[in-house]
């Protein structure tokens, strides 16, 4: 007796089609339950709390050989996913549910030793790979159900245990399918942020340069002794960003779900992420790894901010391998096996000290660092790391006038408006461009049609390229940061002015 179940397997973020095949040799003298096609340990793992599920849930277990297979046989399974629809095959291929009630559907879900159905990463990954195949309805663990009833045109049905699902495949008890309640463009249009930029005092040069940094998606080094606001800065930076669009939003969403990083009770990622990870972290913690290839923090900052405090403290060899990502948007992983590509556009936002004890160049206390320990401090960063910084802010201390003054600064909302304004403009000049999103994305090529200088202009960077010894990276990307700040002041061409702010950024950074 055999029978075939629809299942998906998570490959990098894409979800790939599995069919369970589940046969029953009756005739076999001694018992066995076997489970082939590249399993990993947590798969074979499910022999034990499927036949213990389906014992506990008053079905019946079959007797005889039983063989499981996963196909295609040459792809590794991993995780706890297969529980639930190699319980149904066996139920299938025992004839205590019908064949025909599996037609169309995919079957996803951990069995738990009672007979529940427990939680499984990656729902909207699989999802959206049952779209894909044709397929018409999903079942997912009741946990689940909200986030896989994301993708339309999809009937989904929440799973809670396999008791409940036998009686819904026979045709006894149905099972309703999840209807969503979420008004999702209202999550999407009012997120809620933990700091305000009208909480910080002073700073007003600090403030602007990330408004400009928002503006165009730039790369940020700030750079000042301690305590001075660098990492309220950093965090109240995606306050002023704009609102995530639906599709961000379930893009994000797919790979905090892979990555088991969604919230209980939260189907879709409503804000932009701001990851900041500690200078301990692994190299596979921060650009992904394993061995099957899993998210790391420079993909969970996708589409949001990459937050480095203390950047020097970073091991060197991590850093440089946050040139690539920077560059190209996506970081590759290749094993054995084959390679995965995650999505990594982010803003990189760095913090860090001037110096060991943090007040080189203070100009009220003074630094305790000699020469030597300065400069080894400061190589710690590479010239190509520091090259593809777009914003260099020094961070000075806030004077008591500015720190006991009750009033407050310029709110989010207001920065936010201006943001979102510049962004329009960029959205509307790359509409046939689907690579660029941001200024910062540009290419040489777009860089070339939409950042042209006048005679001034051109005199000005002359200048600037000698005196400063700008790299030809540096050199677009002070252009690019012109044609942000043109953006903001809703400017068609880049100006003098424009392009003096952006060389400023620079200049203060090779100053300090």
């Amino acid at each position: 007796m055999l029978a075939k179940v629809n299942s998906c397997t998570l490959v990098g973020l894409e979800g790939v089609p599995v069919q369970v095949e589940v046969n029953i040799y009756t005739q076999a003298q001694l018992p066995s339950f076997v489970v082939v096609g590249l399993p990993d340990a947590s798969v074979r793992e499910s022999t034990e709390r499927v036949r213990a599920a389906l014992v506990n849930s008053r079905l019946t277990f079959p007797r005889g050989r039983l063989t499981v297979n996963l196909a295609p046989a040459d792809l590794r399974k991993e995780g706890p996913m297969f529980d639930l629809p190699i319980a149904v095959g066996l139920l299938a291929a025992s004839g205590q549910v019908a064949p025909d009630a599996l037609e169309g559907s995919l079957f996803v879900g951990e069995a738990s030793l009672d007979g529940a159905v427990r939680h499984v990463n990656g729902v909207l990954s699989v999802a959206l790979a049952a779209k894909a195949a044709g397929l018409h309805t999903v079942y997912v663990p009741q946990a689940d159900a909200a986030e896989a009833a994301l993708i339309p045109d999809l009937t989904v049905i929440p799973v809670e245990s396999l008791a409940r699902l036998a009686t819904h495949l026979r045709g006894y008890h149905p099972i309703p399918s999840f209807q969503h309640t979420l008004d999702i463009d209202d999550h999407l249009r009012h997120p809620a942020y933990t700091v305000d930029f009208a909480e910080i005092k002073g700073q007003e040069h600090a403030k602007r340069a990330l408004e400009v940094a928002a503006a165009g998606g730039h790369n940020v080094l700030m750079s000042g002794p301690p305590g001075v606001g660098k990492t309220l800065l950093a965090r109240a930076l995606p306050s002023i960003l704009p609102p995530l669009t639906l599709e961000e939003a379930l893009e994000i969403t797919r790979i905090y779900s892979v990555a088991n990083q969604l919230p209980p009770d939260t189907p879709l990622v409503q804000h932009r992420p701001f990851r900041a990870p500690h200078h301990t972290i692994s190299y596979a913690g921060l650009i992904g790894g394993g061995r099957n290839p899993r998210p790391g923090e420079i993909t969970l900052a996708h589409r949001g901010v990459l937050f480095l405090d203390e950047l020097p403290e970073f091991g060197g060899h991590m850093l440089e391998m946050l040139r690539q990502p920077l560059e190209d948007r996506t970081v590759t992983l290749s094993r054995a096996s084959g390679s995965v590509t995650f999505p990594a556009s982010f803003m990189l936002v760095a913090a860090m000290n001037p110096c060991p004890c943090g007040y080189y160049g203070d100009p009220v206390r003074q630094c305790t660092c000699t020469p030597g320990q300065i400069q080894r401090y400061q190589k710690r960063l590479s010239g190509p790391l520091l090259d593809r910084m777009d914003i260099y802010i020094d961070v000075p201390a806030v004077p008591y006038e500015k720190l006991a003054d009750e009033g407050r600064g310029e709110p989010s909302a207001r920065i936010r408006d201006r943001v979102m304004a510049a962004r329009e403009r960029q959205r509307h000049r790359f509409r046939d461009n689907p690579r660029c999103v941001t200024n910062a994305d540009m290419g040489p090529g777009e860089v070339r049609e939409f950042c042209t200088l006048d005679e001034t202009g051109r005199a000005l960077m002359v200048t600037a390229v000698k005196q400063m010894h700008l790299s030809a990276r540096a050199y677009h990307r002070v252009l690019k940061l012109a044609r942000t700040i043109a953006d903001l002041e809703g400017a068609a061409h880049i100006a003098v002015h424009h392009l003096a702010e952006a060389l400023q950024y620079r200049q203060r950074q090779a100053a300090a």
